[in-house]
């Protein structure tokens, strides 16, 4: 299942009218609006294709200027990432360790130096072991 947040944009003086047609759709859900014409609503679909067509339907109601997926949730991907988190170990393999040279380990403590610097400890959070 996908849910995913939508802004429609409309002018301000269709903006009942959009928001009723939006309503009335039945393809979305309508949460709120503002003045301006902005307009959330939520679309829900088993895939991205089913989304897709709903996000079609939005996009052809009269007034509508413009309909941005802003925010999209998956439940297959969340699923995914749950779990490579619960099999993950947070601690780096150095720390537990105890027979490991401590002259190998890498030390990022400080992280107010340069923008490079930086860079390269991003670079080395792809050692998982710590040890050059």
């Amino acid at each position: 299942m996908n849910v995913s947040s939508i802004v429609v944009q409309t002018l301000p003086k269709f903006l009942d009218e959009v928001v009723q047609s939006l309503k009335d759709c039945e393809v979305c859900d309508y949460h709120l609006h503002d003045e301006k014409g902005r307009v959330i609503i939520t679309i829900e679909g088993e895939d991205v294709s089913e989304e897709l067509g709903k996000l079609k339907v939005i996009e052809a109601i009269p007034h509508v200027i413009a309909a941005d997926m802003q925010m999209a949730y998956s439940e297959d991907e969340l699923d995914e990432n749950i779990k490579v988190i619960n099999e993950s170990d947070a601690v780096p393999n150095v720390l537990n360790d105890a027979d490991v040279d401590i002259d190998r380990v890498i030390y990022h403590g400080d992280l107010k130096k340069k923008d490079n610097e930086l860079q390269e400890f991003a670079k080395s959070l792809s050692n998982p072991d710590g040890v050059e």
